[in-house]
């Protein structure tokens, strides 16, 4: 079983954003993330959710969610609202974690929120331009992985390919916060699923 997040980089099929949360449930994170009220349509894989994600108003999009390894996880189809809505998501003590693959305007987007806040945000490849109430909150571990310089400037040799840069920081990103997410689970698995406003 391909566990981690690591495994996203080589996975063509990459187009769904990520939001994990940690201190709430996976009901409780569609709900953060705009799910609107009425019926759920029900567990939906992937196929089920990019076709319903089609059919919504534009602006929605369709959450699958679940639970693993302590953290809460939205797969989000469409367009992902753990990206405008992270730290409401993070209201109240709980930690969030948004991964958006960013496939029509890359690079890929990682952001981090605790408490109501977005505590800090990059690009992978661009981890010296980083953002946030607190935007080093990474640095020691990505320095640690020769990511960057202690001084936040970029650490890699300029040939290094773009797979391998973006695998590195998120296997930072994975140690750091602890996060895992088995391939199965957004790649095949009929999930529990909201429409998001």
């Amino acid at each position: 079983m391909e566990t981690g997040i690591g495994w996203l980089v080589d996975w063509p099929d990459w187009y769904a954003g990520l939001t994990f949360a940690r201190g709430i449930g996976p009901e409780e994170l569609a709900a953060r993330l705009g799910a609107v009220p009425g019926p759920a349509p029900g567990p939906l894989d992937p196929t089920g959710a990019w076709s319903l994600a089609a059919s919504t108003v534009d602006g929605d999009g369709v959450a699958r969610v679940g639970a693993f390894g302590g953290w809460s996880f939205a797969v989000e189809h469409g367009l992902p609202a753990g990206a405008d809505r992270l730290a409401e998501v993070a209201r109240g003590g709980v930690e969030a974690v948004h991964l958006d693959p960013q496939p029509d305007h890359p690079p890929k987007q990682f952001a981090y929120a605790r408490d109501g806040e977005v505590v800090c945000c990059f690009a992978l490849g661009e981890e010296a331009w980083r953002g946030g109430h607190r935007p080093d909150h990474l640095l020691p571990a990505l320095v640690a992985a020769h990511v960057l310089h202690p001084d936040g400037t970029d650490a890699r040799p300029a040939t290094e390919p773009p797979a391998v840069r973006e695998r590195r920081t998120l296997t930072v990103i994975e140690h750091h916060f602890a996060l895992s997410l088995p391939r199965h689970l957004v790649a095949e698995a009929p999930l529990p699923a909201f429409v998001t406003a």
